[in-house]
């Protein structure tokens, strides 16, 4: 039926499983013709709720996870070459300054 039922992640939809398999159980009529499917259009709308909740919290889990990786190079970078990038900034302006003298002088 749903294999992804059997995972943790959807303990919030264990009233529905549980309502689904109770009414495939009842009888078989029910079940032929399809007297269940409001009970299976439920359990779906509820995994899809969760998968949904579940990939919200992974993407904010990783933009966080980013923000922790920038935050840790922009401190590699700023170790390497000072505060706000100085020297960077002034290697940046003296190759300008030799590119332009280079050219001026052809």
């Amino acid at each position: 039926m749903h294999p992804q039922v059997e995972a943790e992640r959807f303990k919030s939809c264990y009233n529905f499983i549980e309502a689904l398999d109770k009414c495939h159980k009842a009888e078989f009529y029910k079940r032929a013709f399809g007297l269940c499917n409001n009970e299976k259009e439920a359990l779906s709308n509820c995994l899809h709720e969760a998968r949904m909740e579940l990939e919200r919290n992974a993407i904010k889990k990783n933009m966080e996870k980013r923000k922790r990786m920038e935050e840790k190079w922009k401190k590699m970078k700023e170790e390497e070459y000072g505060e706000d990038l100085i020297l960077q900034k002034i290697l940046k302006r003296h190759q300008g300054l030799n590119e332009g003298e280079s050219v001026k002088s052809e």
